[in-house]
Parts: C-alpha cells; structure tokens; sequence
C-alpha cells in the first residue's frame, strides 16, 4: 500500500509541477469562453448585406418589406424592370430584383407561381428565407382583410399561451423555461467534459505505461514494487491531477456565478413585469445574471458530489482498461485495435444521454445511468434533473462493485504483458493471461 502512496505522489507531483498544467488550469475556463467568443465573432463576420431591387407590378407590397442592416428593399418603378435586368450582370452594388407580378382577382397562388428573382450573384439560403418570409407576411395581412379580421383580433389569436409548472419535488419551485435551459445547458457541458476527461487522462495513462515498457524503464521499477502496485500508483496519481483541475474550476464557477447574482435582485425590481418576458428585455450581462441566479437555485452540493463521484469511478474503471492495453502492446498503432472498447460504451452512453433532456425519468435514462459502463456520463447528464437517492445509491455501488472487478482484471493483464515484447496481443492471448 505503500508503494502505491508513493508513486501515485510521483506521478501527481510530476504533473502539476509543469508549467503546462497551471497554465492550462487558470487559464483553461478563459479559453472556453474566448473559443465561444470567437465562434461567435466568426458567424458575425460571415454574414452579408444585400440589397434587393423590387419592381412590384401588383402594388401590394410597397412599402410592406422591411429592410434592415441584413436586407435592403428598394422599390424601383415598373417600367424599368427590362432595363435594370439588363444591367444587373457585373453590378456590384446591386444583388438582385426580385419581380411581383400583377395580382387578379386576388388569385395568391398565380402570384407566388409567376414571382421571379433575378440574382447577381449566390445569395444565402437564409436571405433567401428572410425574402420568402416577408412576401408571405404581407400576403397574410392581405388574406385576413379580406376575410374582415381586424389586426387587434388577429393579435389576440396569436398570443400564446404561458404555462407556469410548480415542482412539488422541488419544495413546489416555479420550474421556467429559463430554468429548464439552465438544467439542460449544464447537463450537456457536465456530460461532455466527464467524457473527454475520461479520454484524455484514460490516453495519458496509457502511453505513460507504454512508453515506460518501450524505454525498459518499467523492468527496473517492478524489481522494486509489484505490477499491480505500479498500474495503481500511475492510475490514482493522474485521477488526483483531473481531480485537482476540476476542484478549481468548479470553484472558478461558483465564485463566477455569486458575483453575477449580487446584481439580480436589483434587476428585478427595475424591470416591469419581473420575470414575465424578461429574457426579452435583459441585455446579454442582465441575462448571464439571471443564468447564474438560476444555477445556484440548483442543488448544487448534491451535483458537485455526483459529479466528483463518477466521474473518479468512471475515470479509474476506464483508465484500467487503458492501462491495460498500454501494457500488452508494443507501440501506440498496436492500440487502436483494443481502445475501441474503451471508447465504444462511453461514445454509446453519451449520445444516448442527448436523449434524456425531454425525458430524464424515462427508461432509456434510468438504464443508462445504472450500466457501469455508461453511468458515468449518463447519471451526470440526468442529475441536474433531479434523481431519486435510491437510484444514485444503487448507481454508485454498481460502478464500485464492477470498478474493482475491472481493476483485477487489468491488473492481471498488466502483470504479464508489462514484461512481454516482441508478442503480438490478441483478444485470445489476452484471455489467456487472465485466466492464468
């Protein structure tokens, strides 16, 4: 037990010692946001003015498209319609004319057949979109005079319906449409930062073991401490690492999400209505405040735990399999025969936890979350939901119990493969040592 102590305390001190790891740890939440940012600013940059000339022969839309920074109508009179189609090849000032043709007898459907724009140049299907929708809008107005509804009347029937849920399991919490983005919005990050946490570190074990073998360091240390003593000591010491980062950032999170919520109560009391449509009146600071006052409603020390829980008990159950195949190969083309089961029952829980935000109760969820193989990332999917402590119990045994069963069975795998080279593994061979 020693032994494993102290090389579990090498490995952890050899990680956080580089100047990488501190780097990444404090920096690491700042890229994710900046790496949104930048999303973001790319898909600003990428979209497009246009402007559209508009030769309208039956006089119902003029003045009826709106133009905006995106789109720009420009009516222009019928007369020159063959002359401006003749001059719009090399215009670059000009995208396009889109032509209405007469409307008879109020006869919509020769309307939209014989409609035509002539483009310069390839538009974009959303501004293609954006024209369709505003010739449909202004038909619709047309359609509802003549069946004599007036516009107030039209309002009243289009206005929608707002359900406001009560959560008796939740001490009877108003559950809003905000709050159910929150839950689903942090579902999805914890589920898929578990899944590539496991991954990663899962790699990095793997390659430490096989570059170890590789180098012969590995004969020299087992002279000195058992296999499974070393499998254990690198396994616990790189867990300790991805704990450690994530302890600081959860805390990064939580002082983030306190220092957004200091200003919300002031912001509902400035705004009229309070949280009826507030999300429509909140610039994007207002509305990352209500985000994080939304977040520490949450039961937050039950997710924490849950979070910490499996993903350590996913991590090490994955990181057995890794180590595992770090020691039975002799080179990392070798091991992409054997990660594939490593990373088939993960990949398999995570897509199917996308499921499980409109229906976190249901039976796929329920059975996900207790498969060990999968429960790692689909019960963290599911938690921010609420789940029954019977059901996280018999989770969190189940992982235990087939936890330690993975762990005696890599280490059987290691003791023998760390010291073979030259021998191509196989699923038969591997069987073999196991059994022996």
């Amino acid at each position: 037990m020693n032994n494993i102590f102290l090389i579990t305390k090498r490995e952890f001190l050899t990680q956080v010692k580089k100047k990488s790891f501190i780097i990444l740890t404090l920096l690491a939440p700042l890229m994710i946001i900046a790496f949104g940012a930048i999303i973001g600013l790319m898909f600003k940059a990428n979209e497009s003015h246009n402007v559209i000339e508009v030769v309208d022969r039956s006089g119902l839309f003029k003045d009826q498209l709106p133009s905006d920074s995106k789109l720009n109508y420009i009516f222009v009179p019928v007369a020159e319609e063959k002359s401006k189609i003749s001059t719009l090849k090399g215009n670059e000032s000009l995208d396009g004319i889109l032509i209405l043709p007469e409307l008879n007898n109020h006869n919509f459907d020769d309307l939209e057949k014989n409609t035509r724009l002539v483009i310069n140049s390839k538009i974009g299907f959303d501004t293609k979109q954006r024209i369709v929708s505003d010739i449909s809008n202004v038909i619709k107005k047309e359609k509802i005079k003549e069946l004599g509804i007036a516009e107030t009347q039209l309002n009243n029937l289009d206005k929608s319906f707002s359900l406001k849920t009560i959560n008796v399991s939740e001490d009877n919490k108003e559950d809003s449409d905000l709050t159910f983005g929150v839950k689903s919005g942090l579902s999805m990050v914890l589920m898929y930062v578990t899944f590539m946490f496991i991954i990663i570190y899962g790699v990095r074990v793997m390659r430490s073991v096989l570059e170890e073998k590789n180098n012969r360091v590995v004969e020299i240390i087992i002279s000195s401490v058992k296999p499974f003593e070393l499998m254990m000591g690198k396994i616990l010491g790189v867990t300790m690492v991805a704990l450690t980062q994530f302890i600081i950032w959860i805390t990064m999170s939580v002082i983030g999400a306190l220092v957004l919520n200091t200003g919300f109560s002031s912001i509902q009391k400035n705004i009229p209505g309070r949280s009826e449509g507030m999300a429509s009146k909140l610039d994007v600071t207002q509305i990352a405040t209500q985000v994080s006052h939304s977040l520490l409603e949450l039961n937050f020390p039950l997710i924490i735990f849950v979070f910490i829980v499996f993903f350590l008990l996913g991590y090490i159950f994955y990181s057995s399999v890794y180590a595992a195949i770090g020691s039975a190969v002799d080179n990392e083309t070798e091991t992409q025969q054997f990660t594939l089961f490593a990373i088939l029952p993960l990949t398999l829980g995570m897509y199917g936890s996308f499921s499980l935000m409109n229906n976190p109760d249901g039976p796929l969820g329920f059975w996900l979350s207790m498969i060990p193989f999968t429960s790692p990332v689909a019960m963290i999917a599911r938690i921010p939901f609420g789940v029954p402590a019977w059901q996280i119990a018999l989770s969190i045994t189940l992982l235990v119990v087939t936890t330690f069963f993975m762990i005696f069975l890599a280490g059987k795998i290691y003791r023998v493969g760390i010291l073979m080279y030259g021998n191509k593994a196989t699923l038969k061979e591997l069987w073999k040592w196991i059994r022996n």
